[in-house]
């Protein structure tokens, strides 16, 4: 029998989904990170299941669709008629939405299940990239409208038995996510920008960290260099710290698996495994 520390544990992955849905519609400032989401899946495998924690969704109580196919929301605005044609036509898993309802409540967390909620383009937009053909089912978990990284923290750590179902686990969202400074060629940022990157990086790979230590600086993360200039609202962040929270009971420390330029940016792209 397979001891603990030799368990094979399925993946998570922090990964940027772009501006709206520019990845798929042919952007060339996201043709790096097209590149990467069409490939990373050589190291992900074939996952039986795909739960997405987007930064699009934000709920006063953790909240996981439960439908069985959930439709698609198109929740941007001002893109080509051909933005809002799209379609990811995956199946939803209420099985498995009502196990991790379970496994976030017997933690302690108010949760509850939404069997209407659609899919938001934190997830179709990477999926689309990653698994075209749409075959593997999939479900969504909120993020809670407080923004609270230690709160995210636990909910990442109420679902860590889902590692060893073999379902990827993604939180979708933006490393770099100041919409003005994307937006804008009057600003040099690259200071900033590169500052926050670095420190996000340590973090969250640094062998040299304690546990401890890891968590409170992701806990206090808004004391990291340009910190708030890299995220002047967080959604985009926290997605991160539910994956660490999962992560942490087995691999806390991540590997860099993207570190390129979207839309002029840094982003950083990470992976537990």
């Amino acid at each position: 029998m397979a001891s603990p520390a030799s368990e094979t544990l399925s993946s998570i992955l922090y990964l940027p989904h772009g501006g709206g849905p520019l990845p798929i519609l042919g952007d060339k400032a996201h043709e790096k990170m097209v590149s990467f989401l069409k490939e990373i899946t050589s190291r992900l495998g074939t996952p039986s299941a795909i739960l997405v924690i987007s930064a699009h969704w934000e709920e006063e109580i953790a909240t996981i669709t439960s439908g069985s196919h959930p439709g698609i929301i198109y929740d941007y605005y001002g893109f080509p008629a051909e933005a809002y044609q799209i379609k990811y036509a995956t199946p939803g898993h209420p099985q498995l939405a009502k196990e991790v309802f379970e496994l976030i409540t017997a933690s302690g967390i108010p949760a509850r299940l939404d069997g209407q909620r659609g899919f938001d383009h934190g997830l179709f937009v990477p999926l689309k990239l990653m698994y075209p053909e749409a075959q593997i089912p999939c479900f969504q978990l909120s993020l809670f409208k407080n923004l609270d990284p230690r709160k995210h923290i636990a909910l990442g750590k109420a679902i860590t038995p889902l590692r060893k179902k073999n379902i990827l686990i993604i939180g979708s969202g933006m490393s770099f996510h100041n919409l003005k400074v994307f937006f804008s060629r009057e600003i040099d940022n690259n200071k900033e920008n590169n500052e926050f990157d670095s420190w996000l990086i340590e973090t969250c790979t640094s062998q040299a960290l304690s546990p401890e230590k890891r968590e409170q600086q992701l806990i206090e993360w808004e004391k990291a260099p340009s910190a708030r200039f890299c995220h002047p609202i967080e959604d985009h962040l926290v997605p991160l710290h539910v994956c660490y929270g999962v992560a942490c009971a087995g691999t806390p420390i991540a590997e860099v698996v993207f570190n390129q330029e979207i839309m002029g940016k840094r982003v950083t792209s990470l992976l537990w495994q």
